[in-house]
């Protein structure tokens, strides 16, 4: 049998040894949660609520709730006939209007100055018969006048004579007037048209040029596309509904990157900075760490929210702080309570990449 002594000996060794690995627990305890700060909160996402640019019913949806989508990907299509129509319109009144100004640039052409020197031509022979006959007309004027005071003619053939002079000199200055007409016609046809009125051409086909752009700024709006990569999370409307600018047609969750948001304690707001490597842990993944980093530290100090922490800290001042990562699987969801993690040793701050989730 083992003698009380013995039995004391032990009992004192083992109580030693027991004692002895909790201090060394808790030693190491405090060692490990001096080199690191644990946070809990929420995970976090932005949404995007997209809408059609124009009023017209939906033709077709191209995805459904839940569907992955990229940035660029088209998700859905308005009824484009009216808008095509405007597009046809406008390239055939821009197409008639680059004729006119390229009629004006070219100026007149060979055989349009030709035919106004041929008019010329005519007019002035007009204006030398009709010269003649004037001249013709005066002297039988004149003779009929010096008969009738010698009373070898009557009045009535002198007063004839006279008529007829002076409507010889009417057909004179109205072959004059026409044969300048001409002239004047030559001139502008050899010298072409004005340069405000190339201008005006020029300044008509580019409005016409806005216009059909806007056309086609209006047929390319019927089609939807994905602003960014995410997860369709509300299909509000369907086709054959009225689509308007107000009325969102999908939600979309911008999920990678997301970010947790929790609450930095203002005792530690020293130890933590932009852009220091984290951990984030979740329930539903047990022992699995996402790669993160702090992306966000308010400003602004605030007190602990009633659903974060205890009675006893809600009192307690704290910041605001988002922990971003990457989740280009998709597995970390809006809502899931989340554990972060920052390492204090060895963990300086960098820069941050304005999209370091995108594919290098």
């Amino acid at each position: 049998m083992i003698s009380v002594r013995k039995r004391i000996s032990i009992l004192a060794v083992a109580i030693v040894l027991v004692t002895g690995f909790f201090v060394w627990r808790s030693l190491q305890q405090k060692r490990v949660a001096s080199d690191s700060i644990t946070l809990y909160g929420n995970v976090d996402i932005r949404q995007v609520q997209i809408a059609f640019n124009d009023n017209e019913r939906i033709d077709k949806l191209l995805v459904d709730e839940g569907s992955v989508v990229h940035a660029g990907q088209l998700i859905g299509q308005l009824v484009r006939q009216r808008f095509s129509d405007a597009v046809a319109q406008d390239q055939s009144l821009v197409a008639a209007q680059q004729q006119v100004v390229a009629r004006l640039h070219a100026g007149s052409r060979p055989e349009e100055i030709a035919e106004a020197r041929a008019d010329v031509r005519a007019a002035e022979a007009n204006v030398a018969a009709a010269q003649a006959n004037v001249k013709n007309a005066e002297l039988l004027y004149h003779r009929q006048q010096t008969l009738a005071q010698q009373q070898y003619v009557s009045l009535q053939i002198r007063d004839d004579s006279e008529r007829a002079y002076l409507a010889q000199k009417a057909d004179l200055a109205a072959a004059q007037q026409i044969l300048a007409a001409k002239q004047q016609a030559l001139q502008l046809a050899v010298i072409g048209p004005r340069k405000e009125d190339i201008a005006g051409a020029e300044a008509t086909l580019q409005a016409g040029r806005a216009t059909l752009a806007l056309a086609q700024k209006q047929l390319d709006d019927t089609q939807l596309y994905a602003p960014a990569e995410g997860v369709i999370q509300n299909r509000v409307l369907e086709p054959g509904d009225m689509a308007t600018p107000q009325t969102p047609v999908f939600t979309l969750a911008l999920d990678n990157p997301l970010w947790v948001r929790a609450y930095l304690p203002e005792t530690q707001m020293g130890k933590v900075a932009l852009g220091m490597r984290a951990w984030i842990e979740v329930d539903s993944f047990p022992g699995q760490r996402f790669p993160g980093w702090v992306g966000f530290i308010s400003p602004v100090s605030e007190f602990t929210p009633k659903n974060v922490e205890t009675t006893e800290l809600r009192s307690q001042l704290v910041y605001r702080v988002r922990v971003y990562a990457c989740n280009s699987d998709h597995r970390l969801r809006l809502g899931m309570p989340a554990t972060v993690v920052i390492p204090l040793s060895n963990n300086t701050a960098h820069g941050i990449d304005a999209h370091p989730c995108e594919e290098k």
